[in-house]
This record gives structure tokens, sequence and C-alpha cells, in this order.
């Protein structure tokens, strides 16, 4: 496997794992009978996942247009956003 191969299958990884945690996110704050602050922390969650999920798409077209890459950041990237979807699902449980 090449950098190539690795890089996109690092940022394919970040980018469903915010997708997941953005999910979780928007499925908590709408739960119903919970503090007015504890909705907002999780809209909150919720629009930093997406952005950071439209991040991630813009590198992976930058990626897939150009073929600039760099396999440290993306596999960073990656690692990142699967600590945020599982600590979103860790909160979940507590909540």
């Amino acid at each position: 496997m090449n950098g190539y191969t690795l890089a996109l299958g690092a940022l394919v990884i970040a980018l469903s794992a915010q997708i997941a945690a953005a999910g979780r996110g928007l499925e908590c704050s709408l739960l119903v009978g919970q503090p007015r602050a504890r909705r907002r922390a999780w809209m909150a969650q919720t629009i930093g996942s997406l952005l950071f999920a439209l991040h991630h798409v813009g590198s992976l077209e930058l990626i897939l247009h150009t073929g600039l890459y760099d396999l440290r950041q993306t596999v960073l990237a990656a690692l990142a956003s699967i600590c945020f979807a599982f600590a979103a699902y860790a909160f979940r449980r507590q909540a």
C-alpha cells in the first residue's frame, strides 16, 4: 500500500467518524426533557463535527483532484476524528 492510498483511507475513516459524531450530537440535542445548556452544548458539538467533516471533504477533494497529500496530517485527522466520535458516544451514555 502506498501513501496515497493510506491517505485516502484515513480521510474516509475521518469523514465517517465525524459524520457519526455529528449524528449522535444531533440526536442528543433533540432529546426532550434536558436542560437548555446541555442542548446547546450538544448542538455546538454537532456543528463542530459537521465543520470538521466539511474540512475532511475538502482535503479528500484536494487529494483526488491534485494528488497532493500529507500522510501524517491525514492519519492524525483520522485518529482525532475517531477519538471525537468515541467521546460523543461515551457522553451519550452518561446523558
